[in-house]
This record gives structure tokens, sequence and C-alpha cells, in this order.
């Protein structure tokens, strides 16, 4: 399936569906936007992301307010074929929560599809991090703020930029102009799967 520019998921949310999650969000005070990557590449690897941003949606003190398309992707950090490729995408969430408090709900969203943490970029059901949290700039070794080597991930700049033509990524600039920068092979979009907003 080839995808065109007039193809709706990869335009910005349109005005009318930011107002209707705007509207809904009468429980949230203050909130901040966060940017969240998701991957994973075993087990039923669309149904884990989306299960993964259902359950942030059922988190109090957040609102998924955009999901990009959906990518599937080489393994980072491995040998070739040592892995199954990837499905990844990105979501911008709404929320009240404070970074560290984001960080313990990624990770129980992650326990939650039996993650389990046994090597650095290992194969995994589900994986959650937090990109950016507005423009908070930390190097807190429990959650760096933005995420070290977004930078340096075609799988994470892609899809933002799919849902926030205009995003930065604080400290290091556009992101238009990152991805620009990296090696974009081996990250192609899977036009025929979709995720969806929750409900």
């Amino acid at each position: 399936m080839n995808r065109t520019p007039s193809d709706p998921t990869v335009q910005p949310v349109p005005a009318s569906v930011t107002e209707q999650v705007d509207a809904a969000d009468t429980t949230l005070t203050n909130p901040r936007l966060a940017v969240l990557s998701l991957g994973g590449n075993l087990g039923n690897r669309l149904e884990n992301l989306q299960g993964a941003i259902d359950a942030l949606e059922d988190t109090p003190g957040v609102r998924v307010k955009a999901v990009s398309p959906v990518y599937e992707t080489e393994p980072w950090g491995v040998e070739p074929d040592a892995q199954p490729p990837y499905l990844n995408a990105v979501v911008v969430v709404k929320t009240t929560l404070p970074p560290s408090s984001l960080l313990e709900r990624a990770h129980a969203v992650e326990e939650a599809f039996d993650r389990v943490r046994t090597e650095r970029w290992g194969a995994r059901t589900v994986d959650v991090d937090i990109v950016t949290y507005a423009d908070e700039v930390s190097d807190d070794p429990a959650l760096t703020l933005p995420h070290p080597r977004a930078h340096q991930r075609a799988f994470v700049l892609r899809p933002w930029l799919d849902v926030e033509p205009e995003a930065q990524l604080p400290g290091a600039g556009r992101v238009a102009d990152l991805l620009a920068g990296v090696a974009q092979e081996g990250v192609t979009v899977r036009g025929d799967l979709e995720l969806r907003l929750p409900d």
C-alpha cells in the first residue's frame, strides 16, 4: 500500500479531534505534554502496542492526544537477524503526572505485558520510553530528559515528525533536521497496520 501526502494517518491531528480530546480533559489541571516512544518485537506486536496505548489512557492524569503511524524497524544495537523486527510508534500525551510518576507508569505498562529486562537492547514484548516531558532537561540517571539517544534514532524521529511536524527536541533542535542527519534504512512505514486513539 503506497502512502500519499493526502493519507490522513500521516497528517497532523485535525483541530476538531484535538478540541474533542481537550474537552474531555476536565480532570487535568495545568497539564504538560510528553512524547513517548513505543516498540516491541515479541508476541502480537500490534496488539501489544495498542494495549500499551490503552493502558496509558487508563492512567489517572494521562490523556493520549496523538498516535503516530506504525513503523517496522530493524533491531537497534544488535547483530543483523539476531532478533525479530520491531514495530514502533510515538504517542503524544497530556499529563499532570510528574516525570518520575510517568516513568513508573511506563514501567508498570511494560510489566503488564511481561517485559523482561535481561540484557540491554534485548528483545521485548513492549518498550515504553519517555522521549520528552514538556521542555524539561535533566541528567538524572533515573530519567534523563530528553531521552539521551532520541536524536540518533530514526524509529523515534520519523513517527514523531508524523504527529508533530514542527516538533523540537529540547537542547538538540528541530526533529525534521535531526531526522535528516540520521540513517533511515530499515525503518519502514506499515500502511497496512494502524494504532488508534483510545475511545
